[in-house]
């Protein structure tokens, strides 16, 4: 559906039709659709869907919307949203919403409700018990497969996953078994006969990308949470590791950007916050940066002597933050996907030392190449010794940057820091100080001052 199809109803009154044309489509889309329109109008087509599409369009919805939204419903209206809601999708209203808004709701949420809203909430930041869901499906290991299968369909409506169902004795899990299995076994089986035994779990405090991890390594959909006594207390599904995921990635590229990482989108955050996120590492940067300029100023003579070498500064900086950021972007990455840990830090180092040897020698020889062909009118033995001296440098630098580039990200691992603030414009700047060092030092050394 369009919007302008969308307006054009909604201003004819053709409500019968707008609601046929809405409960086709999904809620993803719905959402989308509704966010782009007054919220007046927005409000209207809203109620035109059914209860449980409802609750899935507003748990897809930006805050601002569902904010405005709620401030619009009725008491009645509330109640309703609540009841189609997951308690996941509930807890994360009730921390994005203004305390006022957060009254009116609570209002509607009965004492259990209320005790695992608080439950869900006091858990750490960042952590499983966080994006978890209370509604699952429990089973008994004694229940035969037909009556398990019953049970499925009288309260799968209520749960976010009815692919694995979880076994429980005395609230501790002590196996699980999916609908496919209890679908395809004799009916007459009990639940014991074919759960699994051996499954991936999380505590409530295990840290979200951890969880991120085990789903990705394991191929899950869904993933049981237990509390310190083992007992099984929510899940978390794939939806919601997914959002982590997203979450995850954008704080990793504003860190990687030198960007404080922050929760709104582009055009939400205004000038003055994005200028407030960026200027601290800016500043950072600027000022590292002078000690690049005071090695410079340093070497004041060698430019009197020699007044070609400021020409290659440039390239050799460059060249060196260039392959630092290539190195610190795949050692990052290597360290988000579980493939490189602290302990490797020598086996890093010295495949890296490898890399740049070869990138090194094949960098110096091009541009040994390319000074002949520039300066080939004036070929001497000073223009040789001076393409000489930048190859040693070429070859320097890179070694060195790769090695940079590859142990800083470690280190911050190993300092329990994200190694994504080991990133491009940090790797450069502290690569740029040692190029221009390690290039007035050989060129102090090799070429006649």
């Amino acid at each position: 559906m369009k919007k302008e199809l969308m307006l054009e109803l909604l201003n004819t009154k053709q409500y019968k039709q707008l609601h046929t044309l809405l409960m086709e489509n999904n809620a993803v889309d719905i959402a989308y659709l509704l966010q782009q329109i007054e919220i007046d109008d927005c409000a209207i087509a809203f109620r035109l869907l059914s209860k449980k599409k409802a609750a899935q369009v507003f748990s897809n919805m930006d805050i601002k919307t569902q904010s405005q939204l709620v401030e619009l419903f009725s008491e009645k209206e509330l109640e309703s949203l609540i009841e189609n809601q997951y308690m996941d999708d509930l807890v994360d209203l009730i921390e994005e919403l203004p305390a006022n808004l957060v009254t009116r709701l609570l209002k509607h949420v009965d004492e259990n409700q209320r005790q695992v809203i608080n439950q869900l909430l006091s858990y750490p930041k960042d952590s499983a018990g966080t994006i978890m869901t209370t509604e699952f499906l429990s089973l008994k290991k004694e229940t035969q497969l037909e009556d398990a299968l019953n049970y499925i369909k009288q309260n799968g409506n209520h749960c976010k996953s009815i692919y694995t169902s979880y076994v429980c004795q005395d609230k501790k899990l002590i196996g699980i078994v999916s609908t496919k299995d209890i679908l395809l076994n004799d009916e007459n089986k009990s639940i014991e006969e074919i759960m699994k035994e051996d499954f991936q779990y999380v505590y409530t405090h295990t840290d979200q990308e951890e969880v991120v991890n085990i789903f990705r390594k394991y191929d899950l959909v869904v993933l049981p949470v237990l509390d310190d006594e083992k007992m099984l207390v929510g899940i978390v599904t794939v939806d919601d590791v997914m959002d982590v995921m997203v979450d995850e990635t954008s704080e990793d590229i504003s860190k990687m950007a030198a960007v404080e990482p922050h929760d709104k989108s582009y055009f939400e955050t205004s000038v003055f916050e994005h200028a407030k996120h960026r200027i601290i590492w800016l500043l950072v940067l600027m000022f590292s940066a002078t000690l690049t300029g005071s090695i410079i100023t340093r070497y004041e003579n060698a430019f009197q002597a020699v007044p070609l070498l400021v020409s290659f500064i440039p390239m050799l900086m460059d060249t060196g933050g260039n392959c630092g950021s290539q190195s610190s972007t795949l050692i990052i990455r290597g360290i988000a996907l579980n493939e490189i840990r602290f302990k490797e830090i020598f086996k890093v180092m010295f495949k890296e030392f490898r890399i740049a040897l070869v990138v090194g020698i094949a960098l110096a020889i091009v541009n040994g190449i390319r000074i002949y062909i520039m300066y080939r009118n004036q070929f001497t033995f000073s223009t040789v010794l001076l393409s000489f001296t930048i190859g040693v440098t070429l070859m320097l630098i890179v070694i060195l940057s790769e090695l940079i580039g590859c142990i800083l990200p470690m280190v911050a691992q190993k300092l329990k820091l994200d190694p994504a603030i080991m990133a491009s414009p940090l790797i450069t700047t502290i690569v740029d100080t040692f190029s221009v060092f390690v290039f007035f030092k050989v060129a102090m050394l090799l070429l006649p001052m």
